[in-house]
C-alpha cells in the first residue's frame, strides 16, 4: 500500500510534515483534500482507526465560523463525517495513512517512530 498524506497545501502543519517526509526522502503520496475531494470511504477509513473527535478541528477558523445550532449537532461520528465531507477545512491537518496506521496532525517524534528505518 502507498503512503498517503492528506491536508491543504497552504497550511503550516501540512508544509512541515511535507518538509519533514521530504528531507528523509520518504515517498509519500500528498492528496490536497480541497482540490481533488474527499469522499465518504476514505472518512469512514480514517475513523475505524482515529476517534471523529480527534479528526475535527475545534480549535481553528473552520469551526468557530460555524454557529452554534450547527456545532451543537456535531454529536457523533456519523454527523462529523458529514461536516469533514461538506468542508474538508474542519478536519485537523495533516492527516497520514500508512498500511498500519493513521495519524491526524505532525509531530516529529511521531513520524520518526512511523519511518524508522
Amino acid at each position: 500500500m502507498t503512503t498517503l498524506l492528506y491536508g491543504i497545501p497552504n497550511c503550516d502543519t501540512v508544509k512541515k510534515a511535507r518538509t519533514w517526509l521530504t528531507d528523509r526522502q520518504h515517498e509519500v503520496v500528498f492528496h490536497d483534500f480541497k482540490k481533488a475531494g474527499l469522499d465518504r470511504a476514505t472518512v469512514e477509513g480514517w475513523l475505524q482507526r482515529v476517534d471523529w473527535e480527534v479528526l475535527v478541528n475545534r480549535k481553528g477558523t473552520t469551526w468557530r465560523a460555524l454557529d452554534e445550532a450547527r456545532k451543537a449537532t456535531i454529536v457523533d461520528a456519523e454527523q462529523a463525517t458529514v461536516l469533514m465531507l461538506e468542508n474538508p477545512s474542519i478536519i485537523k491537518r495533516p492527516v497520514l495513512v500508512t498500511d498500519t496506521q493513521t495519524v491526524v496532525g505532525f509531530s516529529d517524534d511521531t513520524y520518526q517512530q512511523i519511518f524508522k528505518k
